[in-house]
């Protein structure tokens, strides 16, 4: 599809985007009409805007793309990685439109989508310049202001940008989770059953799973330990989602649980939080964040660098190679990001468990860290077999 756009009337409507400091960047409204809030946070990715976008990762995040031009392969419907294909981030900020759709798969330019969806964006800033104090100052509260709005005094615009919620210490994995647990058959032979927890999961997470034989029931941040094992797991997914995860004490009592059964786990994202936290590990507020599909980590067991796809402002607080006990056995950090050092992974040096910070199912992203999803597999086929051996070996000696 390629289509030629002309600048609407909508295209001329000022905006400004305000920091909670007091900073301002005057441009242009583009997509929904109104004002919009959140954490500034911005995101290193050339590509997979839309993916970006429908990460529920991002909610409550005003997204600010470094990237200079934004829209030029419009909007498809299959890239959504969110259920009922919604935009999660609370609005966008970038340096330039594109006036041309050219894409073969899109059905729609982005504005169209973001006017359908409700989501306020500022074109025709300085994104180097915030990119820049972003990463000096670290990520903020912030507004976006079209129309009227935008025209008024900076001091009131900044105290409407100070009264929204902190994301240190919000708890928002249960606005984008699902409410009833959902069951999702692979194609083929089921080779297992897992269970996902939703904490904001990425749609290409179960596509991952369903793809090597493993029956996902997906279901809701903190469903209880009792509720989950009546589907008989083979193995415990816990996803990527939003917030603070200092304040997800509920779920890492709930794979505590898990890990107290022995049950193969594993999590990315949020979920190597989560389960760092069971280990008994502390989290922290990054001060700008990982975003975007290029990031090295290094991988301290097999010794080899992966280029990840990450969007992450907590991490959790560890070393390279450290190894440490836990209720559960001896644990390890097992990978660290090469820009500055930062925990991208833990496990139990048994194999029964392990997580990573970054996204291997990328969407968009770089493939490098896919195989992950393989190690599940092997680790919860393994699981199955001795389970089987150890079964067929008891009813001989009956």
């Amino acid at each position: 599809m390629t289509t030629e756009t002309t600048p609407s009337e909508a295209s001329t409507r000022p905006a400004v985007l305000v920091l909670a400091d007091g900073n301002t960047y005057r441009g242009l409204a583009f997509g929904a009409e109104g004002n919009a809030f959140g954490e500034a946070v911005f995101t290193t990715a050339m590509t997979g805007y839309q993916e970006t976008m429908t990460d529920p990762s991002y909610h409550k995040q005003m997204v600010v793309m470094t990237a200079p031009q934004i829209g030029n392969t419009g909007w498809n419907d299959e890239d959504n990685e969110s259920r009922e294909d919604k935009i999660w981030i609370a609005g966008l900020i970038i340096r330039d439109l594109s006036h041309t759709v050219s894409n073969w798969r899109a059905r729609r330019s982005l504005e169209e989508e973001m006017i359908s969806q409700g989501l306020v964006g500022i074109k025709h800033v300085d994104t180097r310049a915030i990119v820049r104090h972003l990463r000096n100052y670290g990520s903020i509260k912030a507004g976006v202001f079209t129309g009227e709005d935008a025209l008024l005094d900076t001091e009131e615009l900044v105290r409407r940008v100070e009264q929204q919620e902190d994301m240190e210490g919000a708890n928002l994995s249960a606005d984008v989770s699902l409410d009833t647990p959902q069951i999702l058959e692979p194609t083929g032979e089921v080779k297992a059953t897992v269970v996902a927890y939703d904490m904001g999961i990425k749609s290409n997470t179960p596509r991952n799973l369903l793809a090597r034989g493993m029956r996902t029931v997906l279901v809701p941040a903190n469903y209880p330990f009792e509720k989950a094992m009546e589907f008989n797991p083979d193995g415990v997914f816990i996803s990527n989602g939003p917030g603070d995860p200092a304040t997800a004490d509920e779920m890492v009592g709930i794979v505590q649980q898990f890990l107290d059964k022995d049950v193969p786990i594993f999590g990315i994202c949020f979920g190597n939080q989560i389960l760092g936290r069971a280990f008994g590990m502390n989290t922290y507020k990054l001060k700008f964040g990982h975003r975007g599909v290029n990031i090295p980590v290094k991988n301290h067991v097999q010794g080899h660098i992966e280029i990840t796809a990450q969007n992450h402002g907590f991490a959790l607080e560890g070393e390279a190679g450290q190894e440490f006990d836990t209720a559960y056995g001896p644990a390890l950090v097992t990978h660290t990001c090469l820009n500055d050092g930062v925990v991208e992974g833990v496990a139990l040096k048994s194999g029964r468990a392990f997580s990573v910070q970054y996204h291997p199912e990328a969407a968009a992203g770089p493939n490098d860290a896919n195989p992950l999803f393989d190690q599940f597999a092997e680790l919860v086929a393994e699981d199955i077999a001795a389970k089987s051996t150890a079964g067929s070996s008891s009813n001989e000696q009956n």
